[in-house]
């Protein structure tokens, strides 16, 4: 009879995204690369930025630094996994212009510093600086809304509203 008493009540309401950078968010078809354009690894939203600073969109944890620092993983507190790539074919630079400011397990909140990367040096390598974000789970979660074709600031609420199926 008391079983179900003291159980956690699951949380299925929606969770709202921050933009974890300052730039112009635009559909995931626009992105100049297959594997994003095609949704191959998921679907989301992209950013092209114009500030280098990169901040969490959600409250949760790290899940993964790549070791060539170009990409970070994210899970919230809900289960939804993101995947935040900073730039297109940037895992040929090894590292050179990104700073990770979190590791692997680290506690993270909505608008805590994740990296910054050197736009400019992109720029001048003529690297793609947009940066995809991915929603890696969409078995599970579904992207209810989302911010397209207009800028966005670094920490403003509802660049995407996502939900559990």
């Amino acid at each position: 009879m008391l079983k179900g008493l003291f159980k956690k009540k699951e949380d299925n309401s929606p969770v709202e995204l921050v933009a974890p950078l300052t730039g112009e968010a635009i559909e995931l078809e626009n992105v100049p690369d297959q594997v994003f354009s095609e949704k191959m690894m998921g679907d989301g939203i992209a950013i092209k930025p114009t500030d280098s600073k990169v901040v969490s969109p959600i409250d949760g944890e790290v899940y993964d630094v790549f070791e060539t620092k170009h990409a970070i993983s994210l899970r919230s507190d809900q289960g939804i996994e993101l995947l935040i790539h900073m730039g297109l074919e940037t895992v040929n630079l090894k590292g050179e212009g990104f700073e990770i400011m979190v590791s692997k397990g680290q506690k993270i909140s909505k608008g805590s510093p994740l990296a910054n990367f050197d736009i400019d040096k992109m720029k001048e390598l003529e690297v793609e600086t947009v940066t995809p974000i991915i929603l890696l789970n969409g078995d599970n979660f579904k992207i209810d809304e989302r911010k397209s074709n207009e800028n966005v600031e670094a920490e403003q609420a509802g660049l995407l509203t996502i939900s559990k199926k």
